[in-house]
């Protein structure tokens, strides 16, 4: 312990703020990587119904029923991830 207390008491205060200074732009950096968003995630009926555990007639009848919102590009369907994690309800029992 006296070591260190020697090494830091014959260090320039300006030698402490350069490691500082480092280490403060890597920790910045590691916040705005953590922070960014999760691409959207674009999932077929077939996808959804095996997340879900269900057929893919059923993910069908759920989205006529306006449960599921659906997407659609040229002749492709498709559900966005976050969405259908977003219908399921808490069940009180």
């Amino acid at each position: 312990m006296s070591n260190i207390i020697t090494q830091l008491h014959s260090l320039k205060p300006d030698d402490l703020l350069k490691p500082l200074e480092l280490l403060k732009r890597e920790i910045e950096e590691l916040k705005q990587s953590l922070n960014q968003t999760k691409p959207t995630e674009y999932l077929s009926r077939k996808e959804v119904a095996l997340l879900l555990k269900t057929n893919p007639q059923t993910v069908s009848n759920w989205t006529k029923e306006g449960k599921l919102k659906i997407y659609g590009l040229g002749g492709r369907r498709y559900y966005i991830r976050r969405e259908v994690e977003q219908a399921l309800i808490e069940l009180n029992q």
